[in-house]
């Protein structure tokens, strides 16, 4: 990826668009987002990686059932709240509500979560799973 910053042309408009070094060292720090689809785009992916993150925390622990559904959607839109609202100071009302930032991404990360979790899990502790299958 390139180093430098470039402009490009959106509906007659010059935008300044960031490398991914320059997003990145934004994202950790508190930053004015002056471009709203760069911090939705933030959110997206830091929640995809948190996603998959707590899919192989669960598949290890081993939670299962409605418990790791709950608790994944959770703490999954409550960080986000906390980092959008009380990290990065953001308005809300500029990006739709809060609903808006929280809905950012849900459901990708939820299939990754589901498909991580279920692979870790299984993996695992498939020796107890037949085990209690045996039974």
């Amino acid at each position: 990826m390139s180093t430098k910053t470039s402009t490009i042309e959106r509906n007659g408009h010059s935008a300044k668009t960031s490398t991914l070094r320059e997003i990145c060292a934004r994202a950790i720090t508190k930053s004015e987002w002056e471009d709203k689809e760069e911090f939705l785009d933030v959110i997206y992916w830091s929640r995809q990686v948190f996603g998959i993150f707590l899919g192989v925390i669960w598949g290890i622990v081993p939670l299962k059932g409605f418990l790791g559904l709950v608790l994944f959607a959770g703490i999954s839109c409550g960080i986000v709240y906390l980092y959008a609202i009380n990290f990065q100071n953001v308005d809300e009302d500029a990006y739709g509500g809060v609903w808006e930032l929280i809905k950012e991404g849900f459901m990708t990360s939820f299939a990754g979560f589901l498909v991580t979790w279920i692979i870790f899990y299984t993996g695992l502790h498939y020796d107890a799973i037949m085990a209690a299958k045996g039974s």
